[in-house]
């Protein structure tokens, strides 16, 4: 694992958390986050992703191990690291009553390290950030569920921020909430911002995250890139499945273009797709005079990864 502070937001050795009782939150934890990624922190609820966030910030003391954030040893290098870093943790919390502005003046006055000179500059950069500048002076009991998100969002963004660390950011969010966070996290790091998000929704992460680590029961059991993560599906291979009424004409082509574990079903004719493009057997279909109702690849995915790593599956609902 590299650990070089040039090239890795957050790194852990051997981070741990255990409970009175003995009960095992985390266990022997080796993270390595890279910088200017969006590392999508992955796993059912309960694998120990919450926890781990709260000891890298500080809010819970580790049993053992040890951990970096932004180059600097922990806990030591709280002072100096956590001004850099910007956090919503477990949902956000505001006064109803209080305009979203107002909500983050509070935020703001209650940080030892923020210049009160510069608040009212920082709070409208923020706002403008999320994209709340319009609704700065509504009350946050007004405020849509994706609002009350981003507002959260820019309670984090007051200053200047390294890393971001964002835990189940689109939890309890309609679709509409959800694509505003997700477009958001990709505008932050587009900035060149680390964002670490922590989810147990597949489909979220897959669609914003650059980097995974994937947690079960406590352990961390991969990481790496989507690319590298994909990899571990290179025993599979896609499926190209064919609807048609034609199926016994439909696996005589697929069988003459070399495609092996050629199959017949209702009204389905199906093999392995190999290295044969998908346009080709469409034009071999149409040429035979094959009736296409309809024709799908199915690839390996990430959750066919997940579920072979973990033994179960993850929430794929946006």
């Amino acid at each position: 694992m590299t650990t070089g502070a040039g090239d890795h937001s957050i790194v852990t050795r051997g981070l741990t958390k255990r409970f009175r009782g003995g009960q095992v939150a985390v266990d022997d934890l080796h993270l390595s986050v890279p910088r200017g990624s969006v590392f999508g922190f992955l796993g059912p609820n309960g694998s120990g992703k919450t926890t781990t966030i709260r000891m890298l910030l500080g809010l819970v003391t580790p049993t053992g191990g040890a951990w970096e954030l932004l180059g600097a040893p922990m806990p030591g290098g709280i002072p100096a690291a956590l001004p850099r870093v910007g956090a919503l943790v477990e949902g956000p919390a505001f006064y109803p009553y209080l305009s979203g502005e107002a909500n983050l003046r509070r935020y703001d006055a209650a940080d030892p390290a923020a210049d009160p000179r510069t608040a009212s500059r920082r709070i409208a950069l923020a706002l403008e950030r999320v994209g709340l500048s319009a609704a700065a002076r509504k009350r946050y009991r007004a405020y849509s569920l994706g609002m009350r998100q981003r507002l959260a969002i820019a309670a984090a963004l007051l200053g200047p921020r390294e890393l971001l660390v964002l835990d189940e950011p689109t939890n309890g969010l309609d679709p509409q909430g959800t694509r505003e966070v997700r477009a958001l996290v990709k505008e932050i790091a587009a900035d060149g911002t680390t964002v670490f998000v922590s989810s147990h929704l597949l489909a979220e992460v897959e669609q914003m995250c650059t980097h995974l680590g994937v947690m079960r029961t406590g352990r961390l059991v991969a990481q790496g890139s989507l690319a590298e993560l994909r990899e571990l599906n290179a025993g599979e291979t896609a499926v190209v499945r064919v609807e048609t009424p034609d199926t016994a004409e439909a696996a005589s082509v697929l069988a003459g273009l070399g495609l092996a574990g050629v199959r017949t079903g209702d009204g389905e004719a199906g093999a392995e797709l190999g290295a044969v493009a998908p346009e080709r057997i469409t034009a071999a279909l149409v040429a035979a005079g094959v009736a296409v109702r309809g024709l799908a690849v199915r690839r390996p995915s990430l959750e066919d990864v997940f579920v072979g790593l973990t033994g179960e599956g993850f929430d794929v609902d946006g």
